[in-house]
């Protein structure tokens, strides 16, 4: 067979495939499948499960709102971070809460705009660390603040120069005005100091967590009339994980959970408990073996004698001191020296904490 007859064969047979193709029906995804094969759906608050490529995505992530407190902890913190701000630049200051997110460690130190300052404290209670991200807007505003510049006008930005001393310096004093305010604001919950650790320009310097740890990024607004920026606190799960059974409990009051009711009745109450009083004559030591070989009707000596001043226990915790006496066929005992008044809160919880110790040799 000649090549043009193949030829002719050839364009026969393609001719033929373009027209069966141009008559067969085209297969379009409508929405709802490209919905369903990506994870999104339009009603999500009725889908309990995500599917397709969302549900990969989201799968390792875990959602802040598991932990009730910790919303209830930023709001005290946004209260208590205007007050202090508005001191430490005697200007009109106000602070927002953006949002509250779950984020990969190293996918928040990739999306830092840079330039910017990054703050590191350690936890000293929970023994771990956290960061604060302050944006250049923030830096500059506070700079210009704190130096004397002028209301009504923007803070002038000078780009393409690393940060200097004074810059440095003054922010450093608005992370340390800002650690004051997240131990005030954790402290009804969890009382933790805030140490300042390093101050970095580099997000890879700033490295406290493992890129693949979730952790929670609290996302803050300062405005000071026409100035500010913004900062950004960011917290491991591991740093949080000592107080998580705390962030787990719903929230009751703006008292962290506190009834004044309650406390009221409780020392009510406890004003009128009856307590065990021991009046100890004398302490000794002995053996086992003279202890094992006692008998009825056997008398045992004391030191003390009429004079001397006994202790008065409660529970093994000495309240005070007396002296042994008798009022008609009763044996009583005077108070000679009571407790300090400071101490009779720290005796009265030790005393009800010891209620297994060894009573001593002694009349109640």
């Amino acid at each position: 067979m000649a090549a043009e007859d193949l030829q002719d064969i050839g364009k026969d047979a393609l001719a033929a495939a373009a027209e069966a193709a141009s008559k067969a029906p085209e297969r379009v995804l409508n929405q709802d499948e490209i919905d369903s094969l990506l994870g999104f759906e339009i009603d999500e608050e009725s889908i309990a499960e995500r599917h397709g490529i969302d549900a990969i995505v989201n799968s390792a992530l875990v959602s802040y709102e598991r932990l009730p407190m910790l919303e209830i902890v930023f709001d005290r913190l946004v209260r208590l971070m205007t007050v202090s701000l508005r001191n430490f630049t005697s200007d009109n200051v106000e602070v927002s809460l953006d949002n509250v997110s779950s984020i990969r460690f190293g996918d928040y130190l990739n999306s830092i705009p840079l330039p910017a300052i990054l703050a590191v404290f350690r936890a000293k209670q929970w023994d771990n660390y956290g960061m604060f991200t302050v944006d250049s807007n923030l830096i500059y505003s506070i700079v210009d603040v704190l130096l004397g510049g002028r209301r009504g006008t923007a803070a002038m930005r000078i780009e393409g120069r690393p940060y200097t001393t004074i810059e440095l310096n003054l922010v450093q004093r608005m992370i340390e005005v800002v650690l004051q305010d997240v131990q005030a604001a954790f402290e009804p919950l969890s009382p933790v100091t805030l140490e300042f650790d390093r101050m970095e320009t580099n997000p890879r310097f700033a490295a406290i967590a493992r890129p693949a740890n979730a952790a929670i990024l609290v996302r803050l607004r300062v405005d000071m009339e026409d100035r500010g920026g913004r900062i950004e606190m960011m917290l491991p799960y591991a740093t949080l994980e000592p107080i998580r059974e705390l962030l787990l409990q719903m929230f009751m009051g703006e008292k962290f959970g506190r009834d004044s009711i309650w406390e009221s009745h409780l020392a009510t109450e406890l004003w009128s408990t009856k307590v065990s009083l021991e009046a100890v004559l004398d302490e000794q030591k002995l053996t086992l073996r003279d202890v094992m070989n006692f008998e009825p009707g056997q008398t045992l000596m004391l030191n003390n004698g009429p004079d001397c001043t006994i202790d008065l226990r409660c529970g093994g915790v000495r309240l005070g001191t007396g002296r042994m006496g008798r009022v008609g066929n009763h044996v009583a005992v005077r108070v000679e020296q009571g407790i300090r008044h400071a101490k009779r809160g720290e005796a009265l919880a030790a005393a009800l904490k010891t209620s297994d110790e060894t009573i001593p040799a002694g009349g109640k």
